[in-house]
């Protein structure tokens, strides 16, 4: 005895089976295709950001991280000791100073400093490519000389912006108003201030804080311009 198979609706099934190969595979090349787009956006590029204590850097940059995921922030290492709160690997890479000297001599940083006598910061190669690998952009921020000497290594591949009040007298008010600061303390920083302004026409960008939301999202629009793609050149051929 025989059974009868219906086999007309074969023919759909087969196409059914095609089509949904086909969306799938389309699918899949445009998730391939957007994360080698997003990868090549930010592949190799650094943004740096410095001001003078009290221009509102720490806030701008907390922000930032917030708003854009194409950030990430890049960790600096130093040999002195953690304050309260503090943990290894999130806000500081700490190191002792023998180990600290080891790394300088392995040039494992791209740029370091020794700002007190045995109190060394620097940044690590390790730490940008770190992020690089994560398929974000590192955010460095960092001393005036620092940048500097970042922007000299990387050149292109690298943006500085410099952060400011809108003048010495507001940056007085501001550094007054934290409460945190003697009379010999503020005279210091405000000193240190027009030093590190003398530096702020060697920056790619220099972004005045008199509103700081303002002042974030025109910093967010050089970033997003500094890390998209340049334009591709067509050739047409008649």
């Amino acid at each position: 005895m025989y059974r009868h198979v219906d086999r007309s609706d074969s023919g759909v099934e087969t196409s059914l089976w095609l089509w949904n190969r086909d969306v799938i595979l389309t699918q899949l090349q445009f998730i391939v295709y957007f994360n080698l787009l997003f990868y090549t956006i930010i592949l190799n590029k650094i943004i740096i950001i410095t001001a003078p204590s009290g221009s509102g850097k720490t806030t701008i940059v907390k922000r930032l991280l917030q708003q854009s995921l194409l950030l990430a922030f890049s960790i600096s290492a130093c040999t002195r000791t953690p304050r309260p709160g503090e943990i290894d690997g999130r806000d500081y890479y700490f190191l002792s100073e023998k180990d600290f000297k080891d790394k300088i001599k392995e040039d494992a940083f791209i740029e370091w400093e020794m700002v007190y006598t045995g109190k060394y910061y620097g940044t690590l190669k390790s730490e940008i490519e770190r992020i690089w690998e994560a398929g974000r952009a590192p955010l460095v921020d960092i001393d005036v000389q620092g940048a500097l000497n970042i922007k000299s290594l990387y050149g292109k591949q690298a943006i500085t912006l410099f952060i400011k009040a809108p003048s010495l007298e507001e940056l007085r008010n501001r550094l007054t108003a934290r409460g945190t600061e003697s009379p010999q303390n503020l005279e210091e920083r405000l000193e240190k201030a027009k030093y590190e302004l003398s530096f702020a026409g060697k920056f790619d960008h220099i972004v005045v804080n008199d509103n700081l939301d303002e002042a974030i999202e025109r910093i967010l629009v050089i970033i997003e311009s500094f890390l998209k793609l340049p334009e591709q050149k067509t050739e047409v051929i008649v």
